[in-house]
Order: structure tokens, then sequence, then C-alpha cells
């Protein structure tokens, strides 16, 4: 892999199309931000119309090309296991990327890069896994079966908070099943996704497979989500955006898998070690700097404990440290984006007008100021109530309102009396109203006694706004494959045709 840090620094980055980077038909860069600084690091390409035709193109000649439509499963399984092993020899560079393109400690960001070869490995296993089925029917000498194959050329945008970590796990199962793609990462976040094509390249997967087009929603985005010759799409970001990608989708009768925005519950019984909630809140709220969708942004506490908790979750904020992502000793690097900078303190002051007070943070940290970077610190709200603007709106940045409740009935309200049902978790040492929450709260994934731990192996994704479809798993196999049903009449015998055969 030719990019890193070094190379990146001042450089222009081309698209990646049918197996190369080309220059954008238009001659147009862009700047990407240094979050730490505020100051632009790199320029990316942005592509328009003309160059998304041609990225949809390279893709659906490589759909139809016997040198990967013909290449055997196991085989295909083989490419993603030679591009596991590449991104584990070149996890760090990719970790440094990202941390540079988004603010994200240097320390997740190794992490998550440390896990993304067991990602494409589990898949790798799986291309040859996927199997059909027989189907008996009321009739002697016919077979009747059911098989899988793949879409076609799948459009995945991808958002700038973990854009590899959340494109592989749709892009390892979409490539095992046989299906070509066009990437359009977040304009916010570009060049770890056109270092991973360098893998992709790299590793031998035939040419126009994978095609990266970078650029705003507004070009490159606007021009993927309307194109006729995409069979799928894949979104990972707001609600709003996803409203406007199915919308183009339909108009092509096109399906999508979307995971959307969240305003998660976090809840705290009575009966568990305060000092453990207390960690798994600061986790589920602050962690990323709040950047993530499942982010646990409000908190219920019961009654009984709830002046206790708020004492200890305060204490335990004001010794998290603000600091540059790339610092070992750094819990919260800065926001990703000025834009989100400004949302944030928007939300806080908000929710001071209508009530909240602020328990500690609520401000740019007077340290971090001269440095221009997008830092804000993490904020606890009280005397919060869901009404709240800042208690319904996803913020994507570091604040949690906490709110008390009196009874499991009232906590089960509060937790689901939101538009978004993406996560949420639970803190109580009770094993059957932990199991009751499970079974009653309206969201996808549910943690007991932990917050933010996740699995390829298991599928995931929202209810109501947080969107639709599921990835990892098994599951996902099926969401990136087509079912297609077979009749055989071996008797030889053709009987009447007006009677209809199959019963």
């Amino acid at each position: 892999m030719k990019t890193t840090l070094q190379t990146l620094e001042g450089s222009r980055q081309d698209l990646f199309i049918n197996g190369r980077f080309v220059a954008p038909k238009n001659g147009a860069y862009i700047s990407s931000f240094d979050p730490t600084t505020g100051k632009p690091w790199y320029e990316f390409a942005q592509a328009d119309a003309d160059d998304v035709e041609i990225a949809v193109a390279s893709a659906n000649r490589a759909f139809k090309d016997p040198a990967w439509r013909r290449m055997t499963q196991t085989d295909r399984g083989r490419l993603l296991r030679r591009l596991s092993a590449l991104i584990a020899e070149h996890a760090d560079s990719l970790a440094e990327i990202e941390t540079r393109d988004n603010g994200k400690l240097i320390k997740e960001m190794r992490a998550q890069m440390a896990a993304l070869p067991d990602t494409y490995d589990y898949f790798a296993g799986m291309a040859d896994k996927l199997q059909g089925e027989t189907i008996p029917v009321n009739k002697l000498d016919m077979l009747n079966y059911n098989t899988r194959e793949p879409l076609g050329v799948v459009g995945m945008i991808t958002p700038w908070n973990s854009p590899l970590m959340l494109l592989t796990g749709t892009l390892a199962p979409c490539l095992a099943i046989g299906n070509t793609v066009v990437i359009k990462p977040s304009e916010h976040a570009t060049a770890s996704t056109l270092a991973l094509a360098e893998l992709i390249m790299e590793a031998g997967f035939p040419a126009g497979v994978v095609n990266v087009v970078t650029g705003t929603g507004a070009s490159a985005g606007e021009a993927l989500t309307r194109h006729p010759d995409i069979a799928k799409y894949v979104f990972t970001g707001s609600t709003d955006t996803g409203r406007r990608i199915a919308g183009n989708a339909a108009q092509n009768l096109v399906p999508c898998s979307m995971e959307l925005g969240g305003k998660s519950p976090h809840v705290v019984f009575a009966d568990v070690e305060i000092e453990n909630a207390v960690n798994g809140i600061v986790s589920g709220a602050f962690a990323a700097a709040g950047q993530t969708c499942v982010a646990g942004s409000r908190c219920f506490v019961e009654a009984s404990i709830y002046d206790r908790f708020v004492e200890a979750l305060v204490a335990r904020t004001r010794h998290i440290q603000i600091g540059h992502p790339m610092n070992a000793e750094t819990d919260i690097g800065p926001l990703a984006l000025a834009d989100q900078l400004s949302k944030v303190e928007h939300y806080v002051s908000s929710g001071v007008k209508e009530g909240a007070s602020i328990a500690v943070g609520g401000k740019r940290p007077w340290a971090h100021e001269q440095s221009g970077g997008w830092y804000f610190e993490p904020t606890v709200m009280t005397d919060t109530n869901n009404d709240m603007t800042f208690m319904r709106d996803e913020i994507f940045g570091p604040v949690v309102g906490v709110m008390p409740f009196r009874s499991e009935e009232e906590m089960i309200t509060l937790a689901n009396d939101t538009r978004y049902g993406l996560a949420s978790g639970i803190w109580t040492q009770n094993i059957d109203r932990a199991l009751r929450f499970a079974n009653q709260v309206d969201a996808g994934t549910v943690w007991i006694n932990t917050y933010r731990s996740s699995s390829f192996m298991s599928a995931n994704g929202g209810f109501k706004q947080s969107g639709y479809g599921r990835r990892g798993g098994f599951e996902v196999m099926r969401e990136f494959s087509r079912l297609k049903n077979i009749i055989i009449d071996y008797s030889g015998v053709m009987q009447d045709p007006f009677v209809m055969r199959l019963k």
C-alpha cells in the first residue's frame, strides 16, 4: 500500500475506477480537513454524474465478465482471505489515516483495523456456504428448488465516523456472494477507503469489481442513487439523508439496506454496582466523542439512586482526558467536522433554554481553543425530560441527558418514546427484569450489563426510523443475494397446457 500519512499530506487523491486511479472528468478536487487543527491536509476528487456513469459501467462489465461471474465461490473466498492478510499487514497505516481524517482515537482505530481481517475471513468462509433448497410438490416426476445468486452492482454510501469498519460489514459479504460494488465514501473521510482500494487491487480482484467515487453527496451521491443500473443500495448515515436515498432508489424500484440515526436509551436500576454502570454510560455516551449511531445519549436512572449516580457520573466525566487523538492517554478527541461542533453547541444551548441544567461540560475546552481543532467537552445534562429537543434529536456528539424513573412500566414508556430504534442498554442484576426489557424495548440491539459490544457474527440493524435491513452474521448473505425458483418436469409428458401443474 503506497498511501500513508506521509504520502497523503498535501497530495491529490483520484477516483478508483476499473482497477486504477483516474482523475475526475471535471478536474475538480476538494480539501479534506484535519479535525485537530481545522486546516486542510490533502485533496480528493469531486466526482460528478459523468464519473459515476463510468464507475457503474465498469462495475457492470465486471459483474458480467466470466473472470468474476464464473469464478467459483471457493476462489472468491480465497481472494477475500488475501485481502484480509493485506489489511492485517497495513492495519497501523490504515488506523493512522482514519485518525487524521476524522479525529477518532488512534487506540480505537487500531483496535478496529485489527478486527477487520476477522470479518473478511468469516465471510470468505461463507462464500461457498450459501445453499439453496428443494421444495416438495404434490406431483411425481417434478423437481422444485430454490437457488441464490448475486444481485449485480451494489451502491454503497459510507459515513465518516468509522469508514472502513462500517464498510467492511457489507463489502465482505457482498463480494463473497459475487456482486460488484461502487462505493461513495463520505466527503469528510475518504482517504482510508482509497487506501483499501489499493489493497483490493493488490489482492487480485478483477478490475471493476470494486470502484470508489469520491465527492459530495449533492454531486457524486445524488448521481449514484439515481442510476438505473444499481441493483441495491447500502447507506449508513442520517435519517434525513436516508429518506432522500430511499426516495431516489424507489424511482427504479431498487431495495436499500439502511443504518440510520439513533437516540438510544441507557437504563440503570438500583441493584447494580454504580461504578460499573457509570463506566457503561461513559462508554456509551462519550466514546468516539459521541459520534456513533448507537450512542446511549438518553440515560434513565432509578429514582432511589439517581442523585448518587449523577454525582458519580459527573465525577467520572471530569476525569475524561480531552486531547490529540494520536496520544495514547487521550479519551476524547475532536469532533470530525466544524459543522458538527456548531450542531452540538446548538443542542446544549437549546437544552438549557428548555429547562435542563449542565452538570458538567457544555462548552469548548479552553485548553484546546488555540489549536483551532473542533473539540467539545463531554457533557452531562440533568433536569431533563423526553420532550426536550436535545433528548429527541440525534446530536452525534458527547452529550448525555440523565433522567429519573420510578417504575419498570414508566421506564419502558420513556425508553420507547422516540422515533428511533437502533440500540439500547440496561444495567441490572435481575435477569427477569433484563429479559422483560429486552422483549419490550423497540431496538434492534439490546445490551445487558455492557454497551457497544459487537460481533461480525451477529446480525444487527434498526427499528422505526433507525433504518431497515440487517448487517453481520449469515443473515446478511441473504441481503446481498436474490432468490430464484426453478421447476423441472422430468416425466417426459406434457399434459393439458391450460391446467396449472404445481399444487
